[in-house]
């Protein structure tokens, strides 16, 4: 997402080289949606990928649309626009399967099972797959899953956001569907470089996120320089300790760090080398402790489009 909104200026040229840099060190994982850009990062991940298409399980969303006359996003679950952003996605993405097809947000006027009915018929046409769904409900899975297997389900998940943990992770267990935390890095926030919102562009949607906003950053950054210090102890970086404590939390959770830069790249991949003690588990875990961040993750018009079941 980062590669085309959302988090300061585009720059194509270097977000085309830090997908080259990663299909050469070996990432054979990658995420986009529609409506990253309105399009623009499947196109961009399209062009990327190039030949190499093969050598990677390519994952995109479909589900989201923009608001009539410059309102916020809506959700749109209906059959017609998922078969057509399924065709969409295929022309930008030059390819003739999608790998994983994702629901990105569940429609409160659709049923969930018509929905992952189209997904399935998307299955059978072989334009897809595998199908997900993102930021899901524990009851809203269990629906979907009765009408065809889910491959996956994408929410937000790091040291700082730690409600997946007695919700939707216990149940994608118990049905065997892999989980994958984005923004695993807290947006940033857990890299220890953002500790003021003057360093932000005026366009970064992190300036309408409530954890990145007065009262609640400071008490964010107190628990961030809790985990700096840990990483001085392990001589790596906050942002590697973080995607070290997740992937310490199962195999089948697949985190997908964003960057659009092959320094942080290099940086992220590393992270899997870290192999953390019981002790720095249990010492992140008390730092970052449920409940633990401050503010919501979300402003409301995205919390709006989280489902609750």
């Amino acid at each position: 997402m980062g590669m085309s909104q959302a988090y300061g200026v585009r720059d194509d040229d270097e977000s085309v080289r830090t997908l080259h840099h990663a299909l050469d060190l070996g990432i054979t994982f990658f995420d986009t949606a529609d409506v990253y850009g309105a399009g623009h990062n499947e196109t961009l991940v399209g062009r990327g990928l190039g030949a190499r298409r093969r050598e990677v399980v390519l994952a995109t969303k479909c589900g989201l649309r923009p608001g009539a006359g410059g309102a916020p996003i809506e959700a749109d679950g209906t059959p017609e626009h998922i078969r057509a952003a399924c065709d969409a996605s295929l022309r930008r993405l030059d390819t003739d399967v999608i790998d994983l097809y994702y629901l990105h947000r569940v429609d409160p006027g659709v049923a969930i099972e018509e929905s992952v009915g189209a997904l399935a018929d998307l299955v059978t046409a072989g334009k897809v797959r595998s199908i997900g769904l993102s930021e899901v409900a524990p009851g809203t899975l269990r629906r979907a899953h009765r009408v065809h297997p889910i491959a996956a389900v994408q929410s937000e998940y790091s040291l700082w956001f730690r409600e997946p943990e007695q919700g939707i992770v216990p149940v994608c267990r118990e049905l065997g569907v892999t989980f994958v935390p984005f923004s695993p890095l807290g947006r940033g926030f857990l890299s220890g470089g953002v500790t003021d919102l003057a360093a932000l562009p005026e366009q970064d949607m992190r300036r309408s996120v409530p954890r990145f906003q007065d009262e609640h950053l400071a008490a964010n950054v107190r628990l961030v320089q809790q985990l700096g210090s840990r990483a001085a102890d392990r001589a790596c970086t906050p942002a590697q300790l973080s995607l070290a404590w997740l992937l310490a939390q199962g195999e089948d959770i697949v985190p997908i760090p964003g960057t659009k830069r092959r320094t942080y790249l290099e940086e992220n991949v590393a992270a899997a080398a870290l192999d953390l003690s019981a002790g720095e588990l249990d010492a992140l875990n008390a730092i970052f402790a449920p409940g633990a961040a401050s503010g919501e993750r979300y402003s409301k018009d995205m919390m709006r489009l989280v489902d609750r079941g």
